[in-house]
């Protein structure tokens, strides 16, 4: 009966794309992280990693937008989203099936999504 309840919970619960994220990365953060590779890849004389990360790091001084960025996390928050509705369908399809192996898996996949639509949403 439980179950019943968290599966029945689960296909009506909505998605909330307009969550604001915590601390949203920024170009700066970008920036930061990666001057932070590269210098434990000069530290381990990594020069083929020096050299992705210098390109890297040229391209995000040369390129990246605050607003760049909010359109990027957007669009992965929608194909999460997405994902998530297209795992309640299944889910929803199985149990009126009545097959149990499906609808085990389709729990697990259902759950895989929620927790990426999580993470995307924290970003």
């Amino acid at each position: 009966m439980k179950k019943v309840l968290l599966i029945a919970l689960l296909l009506v619960t909505p998605v909330h794309a307009d969550t604001p994220a915590n601390d949203p990365e920024t170009c700066a953060d970008k920036e930061q992280r990666i001057m932070e590779r590269l210098q434990r890849a000069e530290a381990a004389k990594n020069q083929g990693q020096v050299r992705g990360l210098n390109k890297a790091l040229q391209e995000v001084r040369d390129h990246c937008t605050e607003e760049g960025l909010a359109a990027e996390r957007q669009r992965r928050i929608a194909e999460s989203e997405a994902e998530v509705e297209e795992r309640r369908e299944d889910l929803a399809e199985a149990i009126r099936d009545g097959d149990k192996n499906k609808i085990e898996k389709r729990e697990g996949k259902l759950a895989e999504a929620l927790k990426e639509l999580d993470e995307a949403q924290a970003e």
